[in-house]
């Protein structure tokens, strides 16, 4: 929470930052992280955007608006809802919004969370098949708010004919979801492209979007526009071409990869829900990562978001702002106050990086330490400050005695359901951490606390960072595993 100022406490006594407010928090682990860049005005163009900086996402909100509702293509994983506010994947949402309507709702979340910094529409269609919706809404929040960033997704279609009006708005972030670059695994995916008035099925409508993309992608790169690509990962369809895609977008100057899983349940009504296409285990998705970590940065943060999200990356505040009740509050968008909350960020996450070089310097690397994986409950800030029974999600990290290495999230059913179903809760949230030897909260019940144990996962409580929490744990579980061993 911040101070009115901006500034924040710290812990005296163990000058560890405390959980405030939120500049660069050091190393949490992606690929994308800022110390990895030595550009400072491309640093600059990333460190309060939650989606191109993982670092970023700990600390900085964002925002979409639905304004966008046709598509020009159909995938075989989309099924665009817009009534299930308890969904989070893309293309749903819960009302659509006129661009006056969204321009009025971001200059009110703007007032209300000014920690949000980043403007994205992500549909519920495309935004570049509702060109003058998009552009009109992007014009109208560039004029009445000039400090938040102005981003968009596509699949990548139309973009080679809207680069100039990009330009020329500002939008320095692009998103283009790309799963295949070989059209006959394309076909796979998508059943027909919509393009220049006529409606092609089969293969012939995925060379015409594979081939616009490419071209997309390097007028991204031939106007100084950041492009972050998606790409679902669908088991026996493109896991294994997901390579060759990230070696073909790396080489056309794509900035970061985003390789994030299939969401395939029946209930959602999508063809491969229907049809019984799975998605891949943590394992797969983590294993397809790690083969594509050299070259290209890749973004293993993502969410994952509705097309009306509210707030920061995990939490979803968008039942806050419905336009029932956003057209009823003023818009309290106020540069100056916005400014000094991101001024206590930037001082808190010098304060993190600060914490972070003091802990290294304490630790000497070490021979052939193994890497485990640990589970984090975390409300943000960079910080182990959420209860177990509170936590939605875990943020996955990989630790070796000399460094935390975050490597995704899983989402996970509330613990504390207040009722019924906890012993089926606590079942379920094992086997999503199953492969973790520790979880780290604030603070957990002795009930849950023995059956983690009982599977096989410690369980530690602290406040502090999460490197330091992280690496504490892993001296006591290496301590724990010599002492049995002898």
């Amino acid at each position: 929470m911040l101070h009115p100022k901006g500034t924040l406490t710290l812990d005296t006594q163990t000058a560890t930052p405390s959980p405030v407010s939120t500049k660069k928090s050091g190393n949490c682990g992606c690929d994308s992280s800022p110390q990895n860049i030595t550009d400072e005005k491309l640093l600059e163009r990333i460190e309060k955007h939650p989606c191109y900086s993982e670092q970023a996402h700990h600390h900085y909100a964002r925002m979409h608006v639905a304004v966008a509702p046709a598509c020009n293509i159909q995938c075989n994983y989309c099924n665009r809802k817009y009534d299930c506010a308890n969904e989070s994947r893309p293309g749903v949402v819960s009302e659509l919004l006129t661009p006056e309507e969204a321009a009025h709702k971001v200059l009110v979340v703007a007032g209300k969370i000014p920690q949000m910094t980043v403007l994205g529409i992500a549909g519920p269609g495309d935004p570049l098949a509702n060109p003058e919706k998009t552009f009109r809404t992007f014009e109208l929040i560039a004029d009445k708010a000039p400090d938040i960033k102005l981003c968009l997704s596509t699949n990548g279609l139309m973009l080679p004919d809207y680069i100039d009006r990009i330009k020329a708005l500002n939008i320095d972030h692009v998103t283009i979801t790309i799963n295949m670059v070989d059209p006959e695994i394309g076909e796979k995916i998508y059943p027909w492209v919509h393009y220049r008035r006529r409606r092609y099925r089969g293969i012939e409508g995925v060379r015409i979007l594979h081939e616009r993309q490419m071209e997309g992608l390097d007028a991204l790169r031939e106007a100084d526009i950041l492009c972050k690509v998606n790409s679902v990962m669908i088991p026996g369809i493109n896991d294994e071409h997901l390579q060759e895609v990230h070696e073909v977008v790396r080489s056309k100057g794509a900035f970061l990869h985003n390789i994030m899983p299939l969401i395939s349940a029946p209930e959602h009504g999508t063809h491969f829900g229907l049809t019984g296409q799975r998605g891949p285990t943590p394992k797969e998705l983590k294993t397809l990562q790690d083969n594509c970590a050299d070259g290209l940065k890749l973004m293993r943060h993502c969410r994952q978001c509705r097309a009306d999200a509210v707030g920061l990356l995990g939490e979803d505040r968008s039942q806050e702002f419905t336009k029932d009740k956003f057209m009823e509050m003023p818009e309290e968008y106020n540069l100056e106050q916005r400014q000094e909350v991101h001024a206590g960020i930037e001082t808190f996450r010098e304060q993190l990086k600060a914490a972070k070089e003091q802990q290294n310097a304490k630790k000497q690397p070490a021979k052939d330490q193994p890497k485990i994986l640990v589970a984090v409950a975390t409300k943000g800030s960079g910080l182990v400050n959420q209860h177990f029974g509170h936590a939605k999600e875990f943020q996955i990290y990989e630790v070796d005695g000399t460094q935390a290495t975050f490597v995704g999230h899983r989402k996970i059913d509330h613990f504390c359901q207040g009722g019924y179903g906890e012993d089926a809760t606590l079942e379920n949230i094992i086997k999503t951490i199953a492969d973790c030897k520790g979880v780290l909260v604030s603070k957990i019940g002795d009930c849950p606390k023995k059956e983690l144990l009982e599977a096989g996962i410690e369980t530690f409580e602290a406040y502090d960072t999460i490197d330091k929490v992280a690496l504490d744990f892993y001296e006591q579980y290496i301590e724990k595993a010599e002492t049995v061993k002898n």
